[in-house]
């Protein structure tokens, strides 16, 4: 069976545009507000990324760890992420809807346990930042039994072999880092240096959907359409943070910054 992943994908390619991946972070500001920002932008977003809070986080930038900061200070706790998902997958059921998070949290809740609580809440995808490969294909394994897609993580430093090794492991999605950052950084590669490193990735497997994380602004995601896919997450956690700060309607800021993201594309 298809899974919602693909399905998004094979739809953004017959409208000849790159799909957009959308982050958020699961409780910021609050769990009603996190969860009414989903609804909205999936009017727009092709797949939704929903991050774990994470207090030591590896490679969130600024802006992330500022969203990740106010959902534990709201005391947002794995549950509450998994009840956040659930509840948009019963509002909007054929949406894709990845969680982004990291092991040791993974670990400490019991592997088994949070991969049941992904089946339940119908989860279609994980990205687990600090389980890289060939470390987590046993991991990977069990997601595939579980029905949820392991998304594997490649950087412009993987070599050829290693390359290789990763498309042939991977399920439905593979993640391209766009640059040796952290995330929200200005974009310190061309989008030409960007898309040929794209381009050696995509070339291994044609058949595996490839998107480009890390950098991607409204200025920057009109030269990067080639990309199956294209994920806008720092200047979303970015827009929440401006709203808060201006007492300005959150949801329908974000909504607004996603809508002008997905007419660049089109």
């Amino acid at each position: 069976m298809t899974s919602l992943i693909n399905k998004a994908f094979l739809k953004s390619r017959n409208e000849n545009r790159p799909a957009l991946l959308t982050y958020t972070v699961a409780g910021d500001n609050t769990k009603k507000k996190s969860l009414e920002i989903l609804k909205s932008i999936s009017n727009y977003a092709d797949i939704c990324e929903l991050g774990f809070p994470h207090n030591t986080p590896i490679a969130d930038g600024g802006q992330i760890q500022t969203s990740s900061y106010r959902a534990i200070k709201n005391g947002i706790k794995i549950n509450d992420v998994f009840s956040i998902a659930k509840k948009f997958k019963i509002f909007r059921r054929n949406k894709p809807i990845i969680l982004m998070g990291y092991y040791n949290m993974i670990f400490q809740y019991n592997e088994n346990k949070f991969l049941k609580k992904c089946k339940n809440s119908k989860i279609d995808g994980l990205i687990v930042v600090d389980l890289p490969y060939p470390e987590n294909k046993k991991f990977a394994h069990k997601c595939k039994k579980n029905g949820v897609n392991f998304i594997q993580l490649v950087s412009p430093t993987t070599s050829d072999i290693r390359l290789k090794k990763i498309i042939k492991d991977s399920h439905d999605m593979i993640y391209y880092i766009s640059m040796l950052s952290t995330t929200g950084g200005k974009l310190k590669v061309s989008p030409k240096k960007i898309l040929a490193n794209y381009s050696r990735i995509k070339n291994q497997d044609k058949s595996k959907n490839v998107v480009i994380g890390f950098g991607i602004t409204e200025k920057t995601i009109k030269s990067l359409n080639k990309a199956d896919g294209l994920v806008v997450g720092s200047a979303i956690c970015n827009e929440i943070t401006k709203s808060i700060k201006k007492r300005q309607n959150i949801v329908t800021n974000v909504n607004n910054i996603v809508k002008r993201l997905k007419n660049k594309i089109k």
